[in-house]
Order: structure tokens, then sequence, then C-alpha cells
């Protein structure tokens, strides 16, 4: 099977590198930063990756050592068993500072504005300015509020460079808090300036999404209803909450991971080809796809939406009432020329038998009833790769089949490890490439679809049903499943 990888316009492209830049950390001690970005930053340090002149500036309301936060880079590399790189390891140190500050307190922006200006007047450099919000969504706010009030929403001191701004999901908890958000961002920054974060479009077989339908024929002549009979998009998880029972609570795993990444999985498996591989084009494919979308009106909940929750949750986070869901699925359906008539299921859930994400194409059936089914799967996590199922007669006097495969797998392919994708985020951000990073139109149409789910979930309309822990989800899940015409379990062939 031949498959072009790089979506991007040239492999060049992302050799070049980004102009000089100040990575501004809100958060530098929390989960997110301490887990990806660090450790990302690190990888790209050893990769040649970072503009020649860069600076990490990370916010802290307590005065921390530099060093503390580079053992554990160490401390990760070790898990890995993977030797360190001293020579990157001293160039992050020479590249990290640390601002004390309260970012929750507006007069403290001076404080930083004075420490950027400084580091730009100790370089005699003009640097971009990227700020990452690597905070609990409820206190964006303050901190948008106060880039915009200090003027650091508009770039260096000295001449014409960017401002950009990058938040982590979930973009608002329902339809009116998302536009409430949009508002709030749009008083201090332009929408090009916003960079909203959705690491599961920089992965790897993510972003091959749409070089392989579009660039191997044999598949983009076969592309729609006429071939295919359903769409699946599943992301199950072993794990259970772990350490984000506070987050999670008031989140839920409609929120969490099917407002965001599984429909915008959708948007790379049902788009239309852009005009060309730009930004922009791609964005306007992606809203018009969401426009097609039809939304789950209020008596169609029941029928069409799926919320479960994992058995001892309830102790796990200390509240014997939560009704926070770890399980969703939705029965979806786009309504335009190429896909009217396909039934598409999304869903996610925690504390499951399998660590899967992957999209699966189930193409019709023209042969007689009996023989397995041809479907082609695309693996995002793990051992990422692409399979199709096909029938083939076994070998033998008779016309006895069996289901056989064609894959590409990418550890087969590439001797080298695949770049992590908060790597792919960070350096799209430092070079002003938007093309992973959804729209505000994006946003809001995700939440108007998913909308009256929202709402009737919020208000136990619901109650989700209970599964057990290394199960196969609720079992309300099964008949959802069945309406498709998909199984019940998640996907079991062998990827790569």
């Amino acid at each position: 099977m031949l498959v072009y990888i790089d979506m991007k316009q040239a492999d060049s492209d992302r050799k070049l590198k980004p102009e000089p830049c100040i990575l501004i950390i809100a958060g530098i001690t929390g989960n997110l930063a301490k887990k990806y970005l660090l450790p990302a930053l690190y990888d790209l340090i050893v990769a040649d990756m970072l503009p020649d002149n860069f600076k990490i500036v990370g916010l802290s309301r307590r005065d921390i050592e530099t060093a503390d936060l580079l053992r554990i880079i160490e401390d990760d590399l070790g898990n890995k068993r993977q030797k360190v790189n001293k020579k990157a390891l001293l160039k992050m140190t020479e590249m990290l500072h640390i601002c004390l500050m309260n970012i929750s307190k507006p007069q403290d922006y001076k404080i930083l504005r004075e420490d950027l200006d400084k580091i730009e007047d100790d370089l005699g450099l003009c640097m971009h300015r990227l700020y990452y919000l690597a905070i609990p969504p409820q206190i964006f706010g303050p901190v948008i509020d106060g880039l915009g009030t200090f003027g650091l929403n508009k770039g260096c001191q000295h001449g014409s460079t960017e401002s950009r701004l990058l938040l982590e999901k979930p973009f608002g908890f329902d339809l009116a808090s998302a536009k409430e958000l949009v508002g709030r961002l749009n008083n201090s920054f332009s929408e090009d300036q916003i960079y909203r974060v959705d690491h599961y479009l920089a992965k790897e077989n993510a972003q091959n999404i749409l070089t392989f339908r579009f660039e191997n024929p044999l598949f983009s002549r076969i592309w729609d209803r006429n071939s295919i009979e359903y769409i699946t998009i599943t992301a199950a998880e072993t794990i259970g909450i772990e350490d984000r029972a506070d987050f999670y609570d008031q989140i839920g795993a409609l929120r969490d991971f099917v407002q965001s990444h599984l429909l915008q999985l959708l948007c790379l498996a049902t788009i239309e080809e852009p005009a060309d591989r730009s930004a922009e084009s791609l964005h306007k494919e992606k809203v018009k796809l969401l426009n097609s979308v039809a939304v789950i009106k209020q008596d169609e909940v029941a029928s069409r939406a799926v919320r479960g929750q994992y058995e001892g949750y309830a102790a796990e986070v200390g509240n014997p009432k939560t009704t926070t869901e770890t399980f969703a699925a939705l029965r979806l359906q786009i309504d335009n020329e190429r896909w009217r008539g396909v039934p598409i299921l999304l869903r996610h859930g925690k504390a499951m038998t399998d660590k899967i994400t992957e999209i699966n194409f189930k193409l019709h059936d023209r042969l007689k009833a009996g023989h397995p089914p041809s479907i082609l799967t695309i693996r995002i996590q793990p051992d990422e790769g692409i399979v199709l199922s096909l029938v083939a007669k076994k070998p033998g006097f008779d016309s006895q089949t069996q289901t056989a495969q064609m894959q590409f797998c990418y550890d087969q392919h590439f001797a080298d490890a695949l770049p992590n994708a908060y790597e792919y985020v960070l350096v799209d951000a430092l070079r002003g490439d938007r093309g992973l990073f959804p729209t505000a139109d994006e946003v809001i149409r995700s939440w108007e679809i998913i909308e009256n789910v929202v709402q009737a979930w919020t208000h136990n309309e619901h109650k989700p049903e209970i599964y057990e822990v290394g199960s196969q989800g609720p079992e309300s899940a099964k008949k959802l499943a069945m309406e498709v015409g998909a199984s019940w379990e998640t996907h079991q062939l062998k990827v790569c």
C-alpha cells in the first residue's frame, strides 16, 4: 500500500528554524508543563528545531530553582531508559528563566512586561512572544485580561513581531461559556493570534489522514457513501482518571474528549479536499463539514447518546452523588452529498479493555452473507498504522475464504521515533502555522452539535450507566453500535 506521510506542503518546511522567540508558560510547575511541555522542548533542543535565539519564561508565584524543573526531564528520560544529552540539558538551563508573579493579580503583569523587555534588551533582538496557558480553564480569564491590559498582546517593544496565545481545551463548558470565552479572547487578541491546542491533531497518523485520503487515488475514489457503509471513531483508555479528580469531575468524557478530539478527527476523516494545504483552506472545509453534521435534538438524546461511569469512580473522586460520565458515545450523521445516509459512531471511555484510538471505515459488503467484513482502519495510537482487511481465498481445492490484511506500519517503514505531538504543537505555533489549531468557528459549531446532550446530562435527565473496570463500557453502548451496524467491542484487528 503506497501512503504518503507528511501532510505539509514540503518536507523541508518543518526543517526551517522559527524566528527568535520567547515562550512564556503560565503553569510552569503544573502537570501539563512537567509531563509534556518541558520534555517536548528538551527533545526539540536535541533535534536542533528551536530558534537560535530562544528563551523560556516560566510564571510562578513561588521561587523555584530551574534545576528542579530540569530534574523532571532527567527522571523522565531515566524512566524511558534513554541517555541524557548533557549539552541539550545545559542549553535548556541557559534558556529557562522564572518570573515571580501571581497570574491572578492584574498589577503583576507589569513585572512580566519588564522581564520580557529586559530579555530583548540583553539580546539586542526583537522577538516573537508565545504565551502558553498550561493552567485550568477556570483561570484563563484573568491571564487573558492581564496580557491585554499591559500591552503584552502586541509583540516586541521595539518592532513588528507577533504575540501568540496558546490555550488548552476545554474551550468552554457548554455553548454559552464557549461563546463567552471567544468574546473575551477577542477583546485582547485577534483570531489569527489564538492557537487552541488539540494535541490529537498533532499525532503523526492524524496528520497523515488528509495525505492518505487525497494523495492515493485508490482511496480518494471510494471515499463516499457509495462505498462506505459506516464510520466509527473510538478512543478507549485502560486507565481511569488517575490524579485528575478535581478537574475531571467537573468536565466528564463528553466535554473532555468527544467535543474536541473526536469531532476534530471526524473532520479529517470526512471533509472535502481543501483548495490547497494552507491553514485557511483546511479550516474553511472543516467548518463546512461541521455545519453539515446534524445537531442532536432534545428528543433524540436518549436514542443517540450513551452515558456511562466506571465502577468505583464515585469513591475515587470522593463524591458519592457524582453523575459525571467516564464513557460517552454519540450516533451522528452528516447531511451532505458525500456522506448522507452513512451512520457515524463516536465513542470514548476510560477504564476499558484496550488502549486504542482509531477510525474504522466499513466498506459495503457486495458479497453473499457470511463473509468477514472489509474494514479500513486508521490507527492513531498505539502502534500507528493503516490496515485494510480483505477477503481472500484460502489455499486449497475448495473455495473457502478468510480475512487477510494489507498494512502500513510506521515502525516498519521509518527508523526514527515519531515526534511527540507536543513537539509539533510547539514548532507550528513558533512558526505561526495555524493548521493544527481549531478556530473559534469550529469550536462553537462543535458545541452546537452536542449542546442538547450537554444540557440533558448536566440536569441529570439521563444518569450514567455503571460499567465494570476493564470492560467494553456500558451495555447500552451495544445497542447504539448495532444501530450503526458496528460491533459493540472496540476493533480487535491487530494493527502493526
